[in-house]
């Protein structure tokens, strides 16, 4: 859809009327949003008008979104490592993730082209959708702040990490940890059942109860890899019996 003629021009008004409603949130300054889906190609075809693409607000929407994912992520799991973290943070901000989100909320329909990068199918662009969804993030948090920010996450990206979309990107132990805290079932302990082998050649043995039952026996290396293989196997019951 090209944004030219007063037909298109009320068709694209409608969706972004669509859109704040979609997300219960009216934008006090609605040029901001239409800003958030302007893309430089377009701006370049309409030099005569005052318009100015998304890559600033882009910027910003990237630091509120690391920002606000952080928060979350701290809040969620208080036992994760810096690096834990770090890794799981990255997944949920990368761009496949925020192209999935964009997508969702059928934002490519709403990004302003011009008519070359619309001809080469801009609007499906992974790369130019991930940039769309944060200049929305950085539009959103300019006009109404960092609270309604989280409030737009907590409906659109929170639920898809309580759910175990990016549980690929954890080790089994932090898994293990939030499957159990999902279902507020008791305590983990880790134990160190065996060490054998010589110094230079150990094996450990380690097991992994829930309020004092066993779950899950795990060999490894080191204590690290014994617990971690415990916690798959424990993953791996606790799974079976709720499916």
């Amino acid at each position: 859809m090209r944004f030219n003629g007063k037909e298109n021009h009320r068709e694209k008004e409608a969706q972004f009327k669509e859109l704040q409603q979609l997300i219960g949130v009216s934008f006090h300054n609605e040029k901001l949003l239409k800003h958030a889906f302007t893309h430089s190609s377009y701006v370049n075809e309409h030099r005569k008008k005052p318009f100015e693409d998304n890559e600033r607000l882009e910027f910003l929407g990237d630091a509120v979104l690391e920002l606000t994912v952080s928060q979350f992520l701290f809040k969620k799991y208080p036992t994760m490592t810096e690096g834990e973290l770090t890794k799981l943070r990255a997944a949920i901000v990368c761009e496949p993730s925020l192209v999935n989100f964009a997508n969702e909320l059928e934002f490519g329909k709403l990004i302003l082209l011009g008519k070359g990068e619309e001809m080469t199918g801009g609007r499906e662009r992974p790369a130019l959708l991930a940039d769309v969804f944060e200049a929305f993030i950085g539009a959103l948090y300019l006009d109404h702040g960092i609270d309604t920010v989280i409030e737009f996450l907590e409906k659109t990206v929170f639920p898809k990490i309580n759910a175990g979309a990016f549980s690929h990107v954890m080790d089994f132990k932090s898994q293990l940890q939030e499957f159990v805290q999902r279902d507020s079932t008791g305590v983990i302990e880790y134990c160190i059942l065996q060490e054998k082998g010589p110094a230079h050649n150990k094996e450990f043995v380690s097991k992994v109860m829930l309020n004092g039952k066993e779950l899950g026996v795990g060999t490894g290396r080191s204590k690290k890899e014994a617990e971690q293989h415990a916690a798959q196997m424990a993953l791996s019951k606790l799974k079976t019996k709720t499916t």
